[in-house]
């Protein structure tokens, strides 16, 4: 055997109250009407393994329990806190209010690009708006986003599923998290600590 693959029991896998006590990231995610249980519970998924301190859920995105947010996400909605508002804009507010820099992920004239930003630099607490599957995150959350970061792309289509874009920028933050902190994993493949 050339690379064994590692067995569910080498992975170091935390309990929902272990995960809990994890330190904080200090990185939020937002949905913006994301009309797709799926894309949902795939980015509950996300946020868990790359340890986002919760998910909001706003407009017409579902929430849990949903069969299908538990077949995508595997039971994280379990593990990732997560709270539900009807409208964006006031779970902005309440952002913004608890100290967090409102960060949409879209395309704009004025975007940063992904790779060029440095959120441990930068420093601070980040909300990240992910928007619907159709439009996007919405103008009037761009218009009230302290800026826009926008994931470089080469080929024809300019645009990622939103689980996608989702997993793309949580490995960003985590990467310049880890890169720039004494923190460590206590097993070789997870569980920072």
């Amino acid at each position: 055997m050339k690379d064994r693959k590692l067995l569910n029991i080498e992975l170091c896998r935390i309990s929902a109250g272990e995960y809990s006590a994890l330190p904080e990231s200090g990185v939020v995610l937002v949905l913006d009407n994301v009309r797709s249980a799926h894309n949902v519970g795939s980015a509950f998924r996300t946020c868990d393994s790359f340890k986002a301190d919760a998910i909001w859920l706003c407009g017409i995105c579902a929430t849990p329990p949903s069969a299908e947010i538990h077949k995508t996400g595997l039971g994280a909605e379990d593990s990732v806190p997560w709270e539900y508002s009807e409208s964006t804009l006031a779970a902005v507010a309440e952002l913004r209010a608890r100290g967090y820099r409102i960060v949409s992920i879209e395309q704009t004239v004025n975007s940063v690009s992904l790779e060029s930003f440095d959120p441990v630099a930068e420093g601070g607490k980040y909300a990240l708006i992910f928007g619907n599957e159709v439009d996007g995150v919405s103008q009037e959350v761009v218009d009230a986003s302290d800026m826009t970061l926008e994931i470089p792309q080469f080929g024809t289509k300019h645009s990622l599923n939103v689980s996608v874009a989702v997993g793309v920028v949580l490995w960003h933050f985590t990467n310049s998290r880890l890169r720039s902190s004494a923190e460590v994993t206590d097993c070789k493949h997870g569980n920072v600590r």
